[in-house]
C-alpha cells in the first residue's frame, strides 16, 4: 500500500486512501477433471486514483485473473478486492475494460459499436451519442462513424474498443494486453495515443502487458509478478518525466528501469 499512497502524494500533494485495494487475494480454479489450479496467491496491492499502473509477468501468472477479479467478472477464492471502498462483487459502470482483441460487432457501424454499452445498460442512444462522437474525435476517428469494422485497420479497431470502454466515463480502465496483437509500429503509435487519452480523461489505468519496455514507457509504477501461482515479486516506481515520448526508450534512466524489471523476472525463473 505504501507505494500506491506514495504515488498519490506525488500526483496530488496529499495522501489518500487507494482507489483499488487487494488484500490477500487468492484465486483457485477447478478443472473439469477436478484438479485445482492456484492462479493467484495472497496478492496485496493498492492503486491510487489517477495512477497508471502496469502489471508484467510470465504467461499464466494470473495477470488476467487479477483483472477479471477487479472487473467483477470472477470472484476471489480468499481475500478481498475493494474498489472505492466497496467489495468487488460484480461488473460496475465505473470500470471500462479493453481486451487484446477489439471484439467489435461486424454488422454494426463504428458509431453503433461504441454505443453498445449504452444498449446493454438500456440507456437511450440519443443521450450518449454526443459523447460517442466526442470520443471518436478524441482518438482521431472523426469521419469513420458510419464505416464498418472490416474497413478499419487493427490499430483503428482498438481505438474504437477504447472509445467503447470510455463511453460511460469510467473512473477506472482495465486493459489486458490491448496492443499485443498489433505490429511494432502500430503498437508504438497506440502507446502514445493511450497516454494522450489518459492525460485528457484523467482516469486510473491498470495495464497488463508482456512487454517490459511498454510497461516502463506508459506507467507510474510497474508491478512484477511471479510464475504461477502468481504473487507480487516487487514494485518498481518509474521516475521518468511526463509527458513521455518514444525517444525516452533509448535513454539511460529508461534502460535502468527496464533492466531492474528484467532482473526481477529472471530471478523468478523467467527467460524472455
Amino acid at each position: 500500500m505504501a507505494s500506491a499512497l506514495h504515488s498519490t502524494e506525488r500526483h496530488s500533494g496529499r495522501a489518500e486512501l487507494p482507489l483499488i485495494d487487494f488484500d490477500g487475494v487468492s484465486k483457485t480454479y477447478r478443472t473439469s477433471s477436478g484438479e485445482e489450479i492456484r492462479a493467484l496467491d495472497r496478492v496485496d496491492l493498492a492503486i491510487a486514483k489517477g495512477e497508471f499502473l502496469a502489471i508484467v509477468g510470465p504467461s499464466g501468472c494470473g495477470k488476467s485473473t487479477l483483472i477479471k477479479i477487479l472487473a467483477g467478472l470472477t470472484g476471489a477464492t480468499s481475500g478481498t478486492a475493494r474498489v472505492a471502498g466497496d467489495v468487488s462483487q460484480g461488473p460496475r459502470p465505473d470500470i471500462g475494460i479493453v481486451f487484446q482483441e477489439a471484439t467489435l460487432l461486424p454488422w454494426h457501424t463504428i458509431l453503433r459499436n461504441v454505443l453498445v454499452p449504452a444498449d446493454i445498460a438500456r440507456i437511450p442512444r440519443a443521450k450518449v451519442k454526443g459523447r460517442a462522437l466526442e470520443l471518436l474525435e478524441l482518438v482521431g476517428l472523426k469521419g469513420f462513424e458510419n464505416r464498418y469494422p472490416n474497413e478499419l485497420s487493427g490499430g483503428m479497431q482498438q481505438r474504437v474498443a477504447i472509445c467503447r470502454a470510455l463511453l460511460r466515463d469510467p473512473s477506472i480502465m482495465l486493459m489486458d494486453e490491448p496492443f499485443g496483437a498489433l505490429d511494432a509500429l502500430t503498437r508504438d503509435y497506440m502507446n502514445m495515443e493511450l497516454l494522450r487519452i489518459w492525460q485528457a480523461q484523467q482516469n486510473t489505468i491498470v495495464f497488463v502487458t508482456h512487454s517490459i519496455s511498454e510497461s516502463v514507457l506508459l506507467s507510474d509504477r510497474v508491478v512484477v509478478m511471479s510464475a504461477r501461482p502468481g504473487h507480487i515479486l516487487d514494485e518498481v516506481e518509474i521516475e521518468l518525466p511526463r509527458p513521455r515520448d518514444l525517444r525516452m526508450v533509448s535513454s539511460a534512466p529508461f534502460g535502468a528501469h527496464a533492466e531492474r524489471i528484467r532482473a526481477l523476472l529472471e530471478r523468478s525463473g523467467w527467460h524472455g
